[in-house]
């Protein structure tokens, strides 16, 4: 069975229009049902249990041999059932009794030999073609079908009245096999507009010469050999100037240059405004080609897969009979052409499709009288500079759409190009071009397709193509988006299967008018710079076509595979701006912090307490001679608040000292050292003590020299791992009117033991003796001290 054939030329036109229709107004129904495709599936019978809201049904290309009522019964929403290229044997029209929905059933290429017939009045498509019908398999059912558009038939013998049932339906298709026909007597005249005819291999039968065409206008002509092609030429002499036939179809005829010339002479002078011829294997063009060019309704000229030979002529007269041909559209493809003329004189021609020969660059050269042309299809040839392409179309004034795709263009940076003014969609896919090509382009562009080339980015320094809508630069070597500077009237830009890809902020900030993007099929690398590409999406800027199955991450590893709308990542991750602005805030909540809790635990003192005991420390070890001893001198150093001085000086140093000098004090009105710091000489009081004594009460809290020699005298303590500190309680301190920066007091009352002054009397004999026992040491005598 030939391929549906093209808009202008094809006869079977409107089958495939009604198929389409079919399937058109049957999916859209569907937008919520069921379609289940089963076909190529080596199934021998039905499926059970198919889904009960199935709308569509595809069996095709199985071995099922049997159909049962069964099978479809619960199927109440079926509307469109596929079950060709099966060995379906026998049918019963009952079983689709309850599928009072069903519109579409194609039966063809089974081993259909008998038909059983009840009425489905739903129906609109019946395909019951490549069967094994001896008589036309017509049921008087179906002329009760009056929703029936497009029938299919075959069968091995007709007679005229075979028809009589379809006689009063309005068919807009018909199709007859007769390929295996052994029987014939006549055909009637048919009700429908479009009829193809696969004509019988017995080339006996006369089947042309019975045609009769009242209101038939497109019409398809399969199977032409020999005889055939006597009769089909008797019958489009006939034709002449009579009828409503619009449209003819040769497919697979088998004749001479002259019987082409002939028939197409005959078409010339008829009715008919679109012919179209094709499988007529290889055609020797003559030297001489006679044809009569007077006044035709033929608008459209079709030649497809029917080679034409000049190996033992002057191809020029070949050329010539296209070229003169004053129609308006010309289609020559897979034909072996490698060249055509100029016309001679201005033409008519609006679309000339030259696709799949070896036309090269010389074809059209300085030619001025295609000024009407508007289509312009140079596919699959060998054109290779696309700068002659450009000078070609620039004397066709007309010109609007040009397809030079799949050919071998390329464009080299010093050539000029000049293309046509009106050329606003131009096909470059497919050929060897590179970024330089954006600097060889129609200004007034609107639609421009660069898939499968060798693009890898779009220059700067390239003319403004404001005009420019639709860009196609899929399967190139892309690594990222491109901008839209050069053109800011860009609404659809296709960049899938590319080499690499992440979103570039260009793309963000030029093309703010594209309204769909296609870039799917790409290795993304799903990073920061993908947000941007992602979000755009999320907020319904523009439409990504295919999202989201289509736009999947291939690295990092830890990612590969995963959709980009799974994907997601941190503003905070991805905006150095936001870091910095989190840092500061961290950094100035740190310094708050720190600045509370050092003025909550009075630090700067304690530094300031730090700064001084180095000072000290650093100059007594300067003025220490090398090799001098570390010796103690005091028993025991004492302070005290002034206040408490009166108890001081005539309780506790009477009590300690004695008269023989075994305990010796340092207190700091008899042993500082003039010309000392007073720091300088706490430290060094402490330091020359084996004790030091802390007169505690309220009055000692409020003097800060107090706090200083505890302080002094604590880190003593840790310094050199001894006990070296004696709290003594003079008198009761509540804990509330000890200032918070003195916080290691607290702690040192918490955590130590320390003697409390009893008011009684009785109790001091036992105080001091716990008192002299703590400091009890024997020190060098004062005699070697000073040698010291």
């Amino acid at each position: 069975m030939a391929d549906t054939r093209s808009s202008i030329t094809n006869s079977f036109l409107s089958a495939f229009i009604i198929t389409v229709t079919i399937w058109y107004t049957i999916q859209s129904s569907v937008e919520n049902g069921f379609t289940v495709d089963y076909s190529n599936r080596f199934l021998a019978t039905v499926p059970k249990n198919l889904p009960a809201q199935t709308m569509m049904l595809n069996l095709s290309q199985n071995t099922i041999s049997e159909l049962q009522l069964s099978d479809f019964r619960n199927l109440f929403k079926l509307q469109l059932l596929i079950l060709s290229h099966n060995l379906i044997q026998e049918l019963d029209f009952s079983i689709f009794q309850y599928n009072e929905d069903l519109e579409y059933l194609d039966l063809s290429h089974n081993n259909l030999s008998t038909l059983s017939c009840h009425l489905v009045a739903s129906l609109q498509y019946l395909d019951l073609s490549y069967n094994n019908y001896t008589a036309m398999p017509i049921c008087p059912e179906f002329g009760k079908m009056s929703k029936l558009e497009h029938l299919s038939l075959s069968a091995r013998r007709i007679e005229k009245s075979d028809f009589s049932v379809l006689a009063h339906l309005q068919l807009d298709f018909l199709f007859l096999d007769l390929e295996d026909l052994s029987e014939y007597g006549k055909l009637p005249v048919f009700n429908t507009k479009s009829l193809w005819i696969a004509l019988p291999k017995n080339r006996e039968f006369s089947i042309l010469l019975d045609l009769e065409l009242s209101v038939i206008e497109h019409l398809e002509l399969s199977n032409i050999q020999d005889k055939q092609v006597h009769d089909l030429k008797t019958f489009l002499s006939n034709l002449k100037k009579s009828g409503r036939l619009l449209n003819l179809t040769l497919n697979n005829a088998q004749c001479t240059w002259e019987d082409f010339t002939d028939i197409l002479q005959n078409v010339w002078e008829s009715t008919i405004e679109y012919f179209e011829v094709s499988n007529m294997g290889s055609l020797e063009a003559p030297n001489t080609i006679p044809f009569n060019y007077t006044e035709t309704s033929l608008k459209a000229l079709t030649i497809k897969q029917t080679t034409i030979t000049t190996f033992r002529s002057d191809p020029k007269h070949m050329y010539t009979l296209f070229s003169e041909m004053n129609i308006t559209a010309l289609t020559i493809s897979d034909a072996g052409l490698i060249h055509m003329l100029c016309p001679l004189k201005p033409t008519h021609f609006t679309y000339i499709c030259f696709s799949n020969n070896s036309i090269t660059d010389s074809i059209f050269k300085d030619c001025n009288n295609l000024t009407h042309l508007e289509t312009l299809i140079l596919q699959k040839n060998k054109l290779q500079l696309l700068t002659r392409v450009s000078w070609m179309t620039s004397l066709m004034k007309s010109l609007k759409v040009m397809d030079v795709s799949q050919n071998s263009l390329r464009y080299e940076n010093s050539e000029k190009c000049h293309w046509g003014k009106n050329l606003i969609n131009l096909n470059l896919s497919a050929n060897r071009l590179s970024d330089s090509v954006f600097r060889c382009l129609p200004v007034n562009i609107q639609v421009l397709d660069l898939q499968k080339n060798q693009i890898s980015s779009i220059p700067k320094d390239i003319i403004e193509l404001s005009h420019l809508e639709e860009l196609n630069l899929a399967s190139n070597k892309l690594t990222d988006l491109p901008g839209c500077g050069q053109f800011r009237g860009l609404r659809l830009l296709n960049v899938e299967r590319n080499s690499g890809f992440f979103q570039s902020s260009e793309f963000s900030q030029s093309c703010q008018n594209i309204k769909r993007l296609k870039a799917g099929h790409n290795p993304f690398t799903c990073s920061c710079e993908l947000r941007q590409l992602i979000n755009l999406e999320k907020q319904g800027f523009v439409k990504f076509v295919g999202w989201p199955e289509s736009y999947v991450c291939s690295s990092p590893g830890v990612l590969e595979g995963t959709l980009l709308t799974d994907f997601h990542i941190s503003e905070f991750v991805c905006s150095t701006t936001l870091q910095v602005v989190v840092f500061l805030m961290i950094a100035l909540v740190l310094a708050a912090a720190v600045s509370f809790l050092c003025f909550r635990y009075d630090v700067p003192w304690y530094l300031k307490m730090i700064w001084q005991w180095t000072r000290v420390k650093h100059r007594v070890w300067k003025k220490k001679p090398e090799g001098m001893i570390d010796n103690v001198q005091f028993h025991v150093f004492i302070s005290y608040s002034e206040r408490d001085s009166d108890w001081v000086k005539n309780v506790l140093i009477p009590n300690l000292e004695k008269e023989d000098g075994s305990v010796r004090i340092c207190q700091h009105e008899r042993n500082f050292i003039a010309g000392k710091s007073i720091v300088e000489n706490i430290i060094d009081c402490i330091e020359k003590s084996y004790k030091s004594i802390f007169v505690l009460s309220p009055n000692f809290v409020q003097s800060e020299w107090c706090h200083y020699e505890l302080y002094f005298a604590h880190h003593r303590l840790f310094n050199e791992n001894a006990d070296g500190l004696i709290l003594l309680l003079l008198e009761s301190i509540p804990a509330y009117i000890i200032p918070a920066r003195y916080h290691k007091l607290k702690a040192l009352m918490a955590k130590r033991t320390y003697l409390e002054w009893p008011r009684e009397k009785s109790k001091h004999g036992l105080f001091w003796a716990n008192l002299k026992a703590s400091i009890n040491i024997k020190l060098p005598s004062s005699e070697v001290m000073e040698y010291l």
